[in-house]
């Protein structure tokens, strides 16, 4: 089987870089049109559109703060405007880490910055595009969670991990919640992946050698291999797939 994906919209959130990036670019490649989200750097964001379009697909950029109500509102009218319809597919990319901090260290505002732009961005982009989802009777939303959601995280990751545990959690409740509507909900849940401001932040080298020598696949995963988990699932392929989280991490954590 084949996947197309001609005539749907996707919003992919945080897709100017790294793994939201790889995924816009796999969804126009395989006919959908495209939202391209970004927070800062509208530079990164107008060359993912280039790039798509420079393909023969269709993209529009839209910089939003996904963790405000009325940027996410905005959002989503934009691309539904600009593409011609309601949102088919969601994939709320958008996360962060945000910063390492012990939890004997751990502020108030620290603690919503984490939350707010991992589990309240999924929880409420949801939320927006569910009654065009609904009307149309069919819709694909993959949310990003993490290996740390099973292991915790790194030092001083502690609420991230546990904010990405939530956002696995809260796409299983939301599955069930719309099934019947014809909208399927899933995870994929990336380990040690290169190439991304994420590791290029928080990680060192010798952590990073460290981890790819406990990998049994023995190299970093990219983020190619995240998007085509994300196609996988959006695809007819995946139609009675709704409530699962893929694991992306190259046998590093095997449940």
């Amino acid at each position: 089987m084949n996947i197309d994906l001609t005539g749907k919209i996707a919003l992919v959130t945080g897709s100017n870089a790294g793994i939201g990036r790889a995924i816009a670019l796999a969804l126009a490649s395989n006919g959908a049109k495209v939202g391209v989200n970004c927070l800062n750097n509208v530079a990164q964001g107008q060359e993912v559109v280039a790039a798509i379009q420079a393909a023969g697909g269709e993209a529009v950029l839209i910089q939003a703060d996904v963790t405000n109500l009325e940027q996410i509102d905005r959002l989503v009218s934009v691309v539904e405007q600009a593409l011609g319809g309601t949102i088919d597919i969601l994939v709320n990319n958008a996360g962060h880490l945000v910063q390492r901090v012990a939890n004997s260290e751990m502020f108030e505002e620290m603690y919503n910055r984490i939350m707010d732009v991992n589990l309240k961005s999924a929880v409420f982009m949801s939320k927006r595009v569910l009654a065009g989802m609904k009307a149309k009777g069919y819709g694909r939303i993959v949310n990003m969670t993490s290996v740390a959601a099973h292991n915790g995280g790194g030092p001083g990751s502690s609420i991230y991990a546990a904010s990405k545990a939530a956002v696995q959690t809260f796409s299983k409740g939301l599955a069930k919640e719309v099934a019947a509507s014809g909208i399927t909900v899933n995870n994929v849940s990336p380990g040690f992946i290169g190439n991304t401001m994420f590791h290029a932040t928080f990680t060192t080298d010798t952590a990073r050698q460290a981890t790819v020598n406990g990998i049994p696949l023995q190299r970093e995963g990219t983020p190619d291999d995240v998007a085509g988990a994300v196609l996988y699932l959006v695809s007819e392929l995946a139609a009675y797939v709704t409530g699962e989280t893929i694991e992306i991490n190259g046998g590093m954590m095997m449940r």
